[in-house]
């Protein structure tokens, strides 16, 4: 068996670009680069830390269906504003867009796994290939081409995909080597096996639920363990790493902890599981956002 690391508590601080500021009573008060936005968050139980009229200074609130994957709309109460504008991560330019599901193009929280993976593509001083499977809006996939990896972004919507290859283009990173491929995640990793085509760092980041370009049906918990045991098919012979987040699931991370240490079981390596979290600006309180589980060479 690999060896075990956990809880792995994986943070990211306020910054520059981004900093959740306050949180309480099922809401959010996060900043993004120029704009102060209010959602949904069901976790924050507590009480705000700042006075009201902090949450009342605000440039955009998601109303609506709280459910993660609710439909809602924006309130802007100060101006109209536009869907897109520009945000930045670690230097690299890319679109927010306040979408009708409450997202707005980027979680912050992953950036512990972008710093991660950046590292081991430098340290491995060789040609790197990385896939990165439900990609949404790119933005692993641009740290990944940036740090000189070979990408593969696959994700099932097409509307995704040309937020990403806009996120490309904003970024100066056009002449970087990334395929953009709208495909069901399941599908690709079995054709890539069948190829022979492999990989040294896949990132797969599924929905507990989701439905593929040609109506094919994703559901977490029956569909995870096929799906690792091909991410793992799929690697080169000297792979680097393995990355699992899973959002919005009852379960613990212990869970997908003991599936990835039985799929890479005979590979070496360390399995480290824990939570994705987010430190608060005005009390330091940590916000739980996923777990994550990932095997490292």
């Amino acid at each position: 068996m690999p060896a075990e690391r956990l809880p792995l508590i994986l943070e990211v601080a306020p910054n520059a670009d981004y900093a959740l500021l306050d949180s309480g009573a099922g809401e959010k008060l996060e900043q993004y680069g120029p704009y102060r936005i209010v959602r949904p968050e069901g976790q924050a139980i507590w009480q705000r830390a700042l006075p009201a009229k902090e949450w009342e200074r605000v440039d955009a609130i998601f109303t609506g269906d709280t459910d993660e994957e609710g439909i809602g709309r924006w309130r802007f109460p100060k101006a109209p504003l536009g869907e897109t504008w520009p945000m930045k991560h670690d230097g690299i330019d890319y679109l927010g867009r306040f979408t009708s599901f409450r997202h707005v193009g980027v979680f912050p929280e992953q950036a512990s796994h972008w710093d991660h993976m950046a590292g081991l593509i430098a340290a491995a001083k060789r040609p790197v290939k990385v896939l990165n499977l439900f990609g949404y809006t790119g933005l692993a996939s641009l740290v990944a081409a940036r740090a000189g990896a070979e990408v593969t972004h696959v994700d099932a919507s097409k509307k995704a995909i040309g937020w990403a290859r806009e996120n490309q283009e904003m970024a100066g990173l056009a002449d970087k080597p990334i395929r953009w491929i709208v495909e069901d995640a399941v599908k690709f990793a079995e054709r890539e096996e069948r190829r022979g085509s492999r990989y040294d760092i896949v990132l797969f980041d599924p929905p507990a639920y989701g439905r593929g370009p040609k109506g094919e049906v994703w559901q977490l918990f029956e569909d995870l363990p096929g799906l690792t045991d091909l991410c793992r098919s799929i690697l080169t012979p000297k792979p680097l790493a393995v990355v699992l987040t899973a959002y919005s699931i009852r379960a613990s991370f212990f869970a997908i902890h003991a599936l990835m240490r039985d799929t890479f079981a005979g590979m070496g390596g360390t399995v480290e599981s824990g939570e994705l979290i987010i430190r608060e600006k005005s009390a330091g309180r940590a916000l739980s956002t996923s777990l994550f589980s990932r095997w490292v060479a």
